[in-house]
């Protein structure tokens, strides 16, 4: 039988151990108070991307059910279930304008797929702002984790937005919707948002619920011609209309200036 020995620690052994613990505390200390003990960074000084300025839509797929409004019925790609479908087939156009719901299309869930121009912008320091001309929508993503007011539901709900630390953390730990992502890129901008008013995913009335969750992945990257892209990955949950997350990804280009500004209201046709 093979032998085990036992050793007592010594104090110098004790001392050495408790050093290196100590030692090898204080980058994540320093990384809780900021460089030099410094306060942290807010969310607008640490962004490890630039999403501000002026974007268009690039619609390069999904063209028969973005660019123009679906035929009645058509709620083809869309996981929606048995609920869902009643309420596909009694959509009326009519009745959502003499109701004043003309903006049930433009929610959070379904307006970055609305084919227009996005101007964002901080705010303040812990809030970017997304204005889109199609629909005239403003969107408040709200860094720090807070939680949702206890406010009636609207169109575009309650976002709360965190900077996507790198792979190896991702892989590690939970995010705000979805938990560990597997291969995910740094720099990174992830946006929860809850408290929505119920909605269209499409023009023709696919719906969404009061209890839908969405959760979107921001990402800016450059084109070898230099062209500035910003790709939005949109992950609608809706355990009310929808069998299975309903996944899509929209690309923007960006602009130079906002001359092409234009401000349209909702439609509902």
């Amino acid at each position: 039988m093979r032998s085990v020995t036992h050793k007592t620690r010594t104090p110098r052994t004790s001392g050495i151990l408790l050093v290196f613990v100590c030692v090898a505390g204080i980058p994540a200390l320093l990384a809780s108070q900021g460089r030099g003990g410094q306060p942290p960074q807010s969310p607008r000084a640490a962004a490890p991307i630039d999403l501000t300025g002026n974007w268009v839509s690039i619609v390069s797929e999904d063209w028969r059910w973005r660019m123009v409004t679906p035929l009645k019925g058509d709620s083809a790609s869309i996981p929606i279930n048995a609920e869902a479908r009643k309420i596909v087939d009694a959509w009326d156009p009519a009745t959502d304008e003499a109701a004043g719901l003309q903006c049930r299309a433009y929610g959070a869930p379904a307006i970055m797929r609305v084919p227009g121009r996005l101007r964002i912008t901080w705010q303040d320091d812990n809030t970017l702002q997304i204005e889109t001309d199609a629909g005239t929508q403003t969107r408040l993503l709200r860094f720090g984790g807070q939680a949702p007011p206890s406010t009636p539901p609207s169109w575009q709900g309650y976002s709360l937005a965190r900077w996507e630390p790198g792979l190896a953390a991702v892989r590690g730990g939970a995010g705000l919707g979805l938990g560990p992502r597997q291969g995910v890129r740094r720099r990174s901008l992830e946006v929860v948002t809850t408290n929505l008013s119920l909605g269209y995913l499409r023009k023709n009335g696919v719906p969404y619920s009061e209890r839908t969750t969405l959760t979107e992945y921001f990402e800016r990257f450059s084109e070898p011609d230099g062209a500035e892209r910003l790709m939005v990955m949109t992950i609608v949950a809706d355990p009310v209309y929808l069998a299975v997350p309903f996944v899509t990804t929209s690309d923007f280009k960006k602009e130079p200036d906002g001359s092409k500004w234009d401000p349209t209201p909702c439609s509902a046709r």
